[in-house]
């Protein structure tokens, strides 16, 4: 499992510092959007032009050698792969793609705003860099 991220915006940082704290797992590997594995992504899958946000890559399966989720998609993956109280969640999927996905949109397109961009990535701690692709 990889998350691509904005590795510029402040809430994107944020909630990949949450995930890292509530991972039980240890399995989810993160990547920016503007480094190398996030523009590979962006360029096998060309329905992802535009993406300025989470990407979620999913293990292939038998019919798809790369799964990914985007927007409202991409955040519901997230919370189901943490589990525990983070599967309440998972209730947003009764809302249709489009709904969720306009409000998606409309957070994403004030996020700069709302929590600041960075001008170059942020280092991940020390502790935890083997899980983040460059």
């Amino acid at each position: 499992l990889v998350l691509v991220y904005d590795a510029q915006c402040g809430f994107c940082n944020r909630s990949v510092h949450l995930i890292l704290k509530h991972d039980r797992q240890n399995t989810m590997y993160f990547a920016s959007l503007q480094g190398e594995y996030g523009k590979s992504v962006l360029m096998r899958n060309p329905e992802l032009k535009g993406i300025d946000s989470l990407v979620f890559v999913a293990p292939p399966d038998a019919s798809h050698p790369e799964r990914v989720f985007v927007r409202s998609d991409a955040a519901l993956h997230v919370a189901g792969y943490l589990g525990g109280v983070w599967k309440l969640a998972l209730a947003a999927y009764i809302i249709p793609r489009p709904v969720r996905d306009s409000l998606y949109d409309a957070f994403a397109k004030r996020r700069y705003r709302w929590f600041g961009k960075y001008d170059s990535c942020l280092l991940p701690p020390q502790e935890v860099r083997e899980r983040f692709l460059v």
